[in-house]
Order: structure tokens, then sequence, then C-alpha cells
């Protein structure tokens, strides 16, 4: 193994070369304190950054074990080293030429806390992940300042982020804390038969659409109304009390601009913990629940959307419905049944994002167009049956229609940003002003088919590369050839997620697409690799930037690729 000033020879040797000379710096260093490896070299200077591995010894970081002896404690400390160390490299990092020339970083980051690739941890070492722009001007390698990088910067780095006796000890405290208790939470929320939980004094506006972080100004806290109130008591922080959301089907309403989407919203990335300082530390939701919506022009291929679409005009088959360009209401449902597939046990839609003629048919359009000429079911004829035949669970956003009082089990009425029980003032008004509506769709939901995936379907090779795709922010993945738009994936939060969700399709079908084994059962198999070995488990080689994401994020992704075929 080469010594650190042998690295910086090298780099003031090939000072002046052509980029291509960079290459010479691969291989691992031992400096006074860590390892580094150099990884990869990028190839030139506005390609993607190269990526190096330092390691700590524990008799140099000195993390006391309690802080990752769980795994919820492990991935909380793991997030708060990744954005320490994010910080203080953006802090360091300096425009050095041509590119990405003088980049150092790990990856971009948000509220929500992930367990992601960039920082590990065990008893013998601190591992970080990280990028590194290799500096040069126009094509000439700028060795000097490489030197200074590696050198200078990266120590600097570390000895401020990745060292225990560096950091405040306080914050990873409260830090760790905070994720465990959330972690508690969220697995308590069966037994008292919750789906969701709202605590006290939560912030949950956001700054803009874009600023994710919790509002500052005009700040009115969330306080849950008595008959909805519930304790929890976390191991951390002790007694904890806020709103609790009960199984079944729950309404929430109110005026515009009340705080009624902002509450889903919440709900709907309860799913994930958040730092401490969020504002929705302890909004907290039943792991399965996923985001519905309308999704006009996505593909659907095969889904049995028959429970709510059914006698197409020209007789049209419904029970295994393929679409290349769908409407708002087929995609809604076949949303439905792809979530219901993948094992969801609580929806979540708003009315604002949602097809209106799936969610509603008045008692008027019912006389006006017989149900022998409307193929669609609405939901509201099926929001009941999903939970008295397959125990899902409901939570929707509704300002436009009360005949949703008559199925509703809880009413919500938010009112500048604080919610209110109305269920008895929703359950009266809807006993004294009946709807006269015809209930449709028969006395079932129906039946939900599990697919079998065809794996020659599905093809991440593009020209002369096997496995091609890249990530465009979180909406988007070029997949091999094909576009896969996830866009209306509201519960993908990071890119680092689509990265290895793209991995995971191409990991699914090298080892479980076998024209056999069905989608839910595929999902099993990569869930359990990965939550057996990490994400590492899905490349060959120690990637910098990956985020761990939900077996429905994974199949939102694989029902969306437009190649795709199945059984």
């Amino acid at each position: 193994m080469l010594d650190d000033n042998q690295l910086r020879k090298k780099l003031l040797q090939i000072d002046g070369y052509g980029y291509k000379a960079y290459k010479d710096i691969k291989g691992t260093y031992e400096f006074s304190d860590f390892i580094l490896t150099v990884e990869h070299v990028q190839g030139d200077p506005f390609a993607a950054p190269s990526k190096l591995i330092a390691k700590i010894p524990q008799l140099v970081a000195q993390f006391p074990s309690s802080l990752y002896q769980s795994k919820s404690r492990e991935i909380a400390l793991r997030d708060y080293l990744t954005r320490q160390f994010e910080r203080v490299a953006q802090q360091i990092s300096s425009y050095r030429g041509t590119g990405k020339s003088g980049l150092i970083s790990l990856v971009r980051i948000g509220q929500e806390v992930l367990e992601r690739t960039a920082v590990f941890i065990n008893t013998q070492e601190v591992e970080v992940r990280f990028l590194v722009g290799l500096p040069a001007r126009g094509r000439t390698i700028l060795g000097r300042q490489a030197a200074q990088m590696l050198g200078e910067d990266v120590p600097e780095i570390i000895n401020h982020t990745l060292k225990y006796k560096a950091l405040n000890a306080q914050e990873i405290q409260t830090h760790i804390e905070s994720c465990e208790d959330a972690d508690y939470l969220r697995q308590q929320l069966e037994e008292k038969e919750l789906i969701a939980f709202v605590a006290n004094g939560s912030i949950l506006p956001r700054r803009s659409g874009v600023d994710f972080r919790p509002l500052k100004e005009d700040v009115i806290t969330f306080q849950s109304p008595p008959s909805l109130e519930v304790e929890f008591s976390c191991p951390n922080r002790g007694k904890i009390r806020g709103m609790g959301i009960k199984k079944g089907i729950t309404l929430i309403v109110g005026g515009g601009y009340h705080g009624k989407s902002t509450l889903l919203r919440a709900i709907e990335l309860g799913v994930y913990n958040h730092i401490p300082g969020d504002g929705r530390e302890w909004v907290i939701s039943d792991p399965t629940a996923v985001k519905i919506r309308a999704e006009d022009g996505r593909s659907i291929v095969g889904v049995n959307i028959a429970s709510f679409i059914n006698q197409l005009p020209q007789g049209k088959t419904t029970t295994n419905f393929s679409s290349t360009n769908a409407s708002g209401s087929t995609s809604q449902a076949a949303n439905i049944i792809e979530a219901l597939e993948a094992g969801a046990k609580v929806l979540l839609v708003d009315e604002d994002t949602a097809a209106t003629n799936f969610m509603i048919r008045d008692r008027r359009m019912q006389r006006l167009i017989s149900k022998d000429k409307e193929p669609i079911t609405p939901f509201i004829d099926k929001v009941k049956q999903l939970y008295s035949d397959y125990a899902v669970s409901t939570i929707l956003v509704m300002g436009g229609s009360g005949d949703y009082f008559d199925v509703a089990d809880t009413v919500i009425a938010m009112e500048n940003f604080q919610p209110f029980d109305v269920t008895e003032q929703a359950k009266a008004i809807a006993k004294e002003y009946s709807s006269d509506r015809i209930p449709e769709g028969g006395q079932k939901f129906g039946q939900i088919t599990a697919r079998i995936p065809l794996g020659e379907s599905i093809d991440p090779s593009r020209g002369r590369r096997a496995v091609k795709f890249k990530v465009r922010d979180v909406d988007e993945v070029a997949f091999g050839t094909e576009d896969i738009d996830l866009s209306a994936v509201e519960q993908i939060v990071d890119p680092g997620q689509l990265r290895a969700i793209a991995l995971a399709i191409v990991y699914a079908k090298e080892n479980y697409i076998d024209q056999r084994k069905t989608i839910p059962e595929i999902l099993d198999r990569v869930m359990m690799d990965i939550g057996e070995q990490g994400l590492d488990v899905l490349t060959e080689f120690p990637q910098v930037d990956l985020a761990l994401f939900r077996r429905f994020e994974l199949a939102a992704a694989l029902n969306r690729l437009r190649s795709l075929k199945v059984f």
C-alpha cells in the first residue's frame, strides 16, 4: 500500500498532462489516520465525478457503540454523518478549473432520514464514499490543485465530520433518539389500530413548493381534537400525545387553503423518518401507505381493473387491461390495483389530483346516464368493500362531495390548519339530507390478480452498454432505451431512491424474474435481499449515491416501464 506522500508525488508528476493520466492514481493510500481508495477516475472534467472511499478506524473515530447498536440507531447515525460530511464539503470545496473540477460531495439530502450508501459504521471503522471532481483546465490536469484537494481538503473534512470528538455529542444523540422514537411509534400503530399519528405541536406547512423546510413565520402548530387524541410512551422522549387516525375510512374536509392537502402530504411522507427540527418528526404513518392519484397518459400492462371499470365499448376486457395512454379514471384504477398487488394496506387520496368521474357519480347523473351505459364504478362504492374484504383503509381529502359522509368512519375538518372532529355532524347531515344514490358495483370489491412479468420485456441495455440508466431529478429514469416517468409517484423523495430502484429492476431481472414468480413474490425476494445484505447487493462495485426505497415505489417503476409484458 502506498502512502499519502506517494499520492501527492504522483499528482505532481502528472501536472500538465492530459486528463486520462489521472487513471494512474487509482489505488489505495495510507494517510496518518485513515485509508483512502481511489475507486473510479472520471474520463474527463465534464464526466461523472471520481469515486473515492475513506475508511477511518474506530480507534481514531471513537464513536460509542451505543450510538449504532440497533438498526434504527445505525441508520440515524449514518444519516447524521452524511449530512455533516456534505455540509463541510460544500464549505471547503471550491471551483478549481473546468467542469466539475474542485467538487467534493456526497449526495443531495432532503428532510427525510433514509438508509443510504454514503456512510457506514461498525465496531471496526467508519467508511465514507464520496465524489471528487479532479481538477483540470480544459483537459489538462491541474496536479498541484488535485494534491491540495486529496492531501489537505479531504483530511480536513474527515477531521471535522467523522471523528466523534469533533462533533456535537448532544446533537448526535438528539438525531438518533428522534429517529428511534419515530420507528417505535410506527411499530406501535398496529397495536392501537391506527394507520397514522400526528403529534401535538407538529408544524405541517412548508416554506414553499420547492423549499421543504418547515414554515418559519406565522406558524400554527398542530393540536389534536380531544376525541381523537391518543398517547404513546416513547423510549427516549417519554410521553407524546397527538391525533390518531384509526383504521377504516377517514375524510379530511374543510375550505380551500385551510390545510387539508398539507395534512395529507405530511401523512404520506410519514412513512419516512424526518430530521429533528423538520416539524414532522412525529407525523408517523403505516409503512404500507400509498398515495393514489390520476395519471393521464401512463402505461398500464395486464392489470385487472374490473372492480372499478367494466363493460367497455366494443366489449374490451378489463380483467387484463392494457393501455399505452391511460385516461384519468383508468390510470387511477390501475394505481389502486397495483398498490394492492404490492401489499398496500392504506390508500391516500386527494380529490385535487383524482379523476372526478372515478371518485363520485351522484344521483342526478345516475338518473341521466344509466349504469348499463357507464363502465366506471366510482370509488365511493368500493372504498367500504376495500376495508371489509381486504382490510385496506383509506384517508381521503374531500372538499367537494358530501356523499362520502355516508361511507366515512371518521371526518376531520381542517380550519386554519387546525383539525376538528366533525364525525357526528357529518353523520347527522348524511341522515338528514339523503344523497339518494344507488350503490353500484355489487356487494364485493372483486379480485386482486397477481401478475407474472416476462423477463425479456425488461431490457436495461443501450447500444453496447449491457446496463444503462440515468436519473433525472426525482421524476424520471432513462432505463435502457425507455423513459420511466415517475412524476406522479409522490412518495419518492430522493434521487438516490431512483438510482437504487433502477438497479433493483436489473437485479430482479437477473435473479428472480423467471416467468413463474408473481410481482409480489419478486418484490418479497428483492426487499429481503436488501434487508439482509444492504443496497450493495444490487451492484458489483460500491456506490456513493443510493438510498433505500419501499417495495411500492419499486413496483410503481416496474409498472410504468412501457416495454413491460406480463402473463
